[in-house]
């Protein structure tokens, strides 16, 4: 497996250490410096509301309306959050694929403004993120 290390720069410690393995680090490799992805808490804040709309709303698929699983309300809610800008192949038997909108590649900031989105939209929808289904 390939050498990777990861330092968060929270502290002078932290930066001194970034700063030794890229001056350590042998030619070719690369350095990101880039935002925080989505913690962890932030997911799993993420799926109780996309199970409320699993439950509560219909959504027009194939000319029918249905019931959608939560994985497929992320793929129709995470796209509406990007203004549906995302891109759109055709798929090898014919059918749609919607590419490039990955929420585990949100950082901490977009992530929080997408659960907002999430929010926003539940009640504009009436779905009751209270709500739980009696099994």
């Amino acid at each position: 497996m390939a050498e990777k290390r990861v330092f968060k720069l929270v502290h002078a410690q932290a930066r001194r250490g970034a700063v030794e393995a890229v001056q350590s680090a042998p030619d070719g490799f690369c350095v990101t410096v880039s935002e925080p992805t989505r913690s962890l808490d932030q997911n799993a804040a993420m799926w109780p509301i996309l199970q409320a709309f699993a439950d509560q709303l219909q959504w027009p698929v194939n000319g029918a309306m249905v019931w959608m699983t939560p994985d497929e309300w992320k793929d129709v809610l995470s796209a509406a959050y990007k203004r549906e800008s995302v891109r759109v192949a055709m798929g090898m038997d014919g059918g749609v694929v919607m590419l490039g909108c990955r929420t585990s590649k949100f950082s901490v900031r977009e992530m929080s403004e997408f659960i907002e989105f999430l929010h926003a939209t539940a009640a504009a929808r009436e779905v009751d993120l209270l709500y739980r289904e009696v099994a």
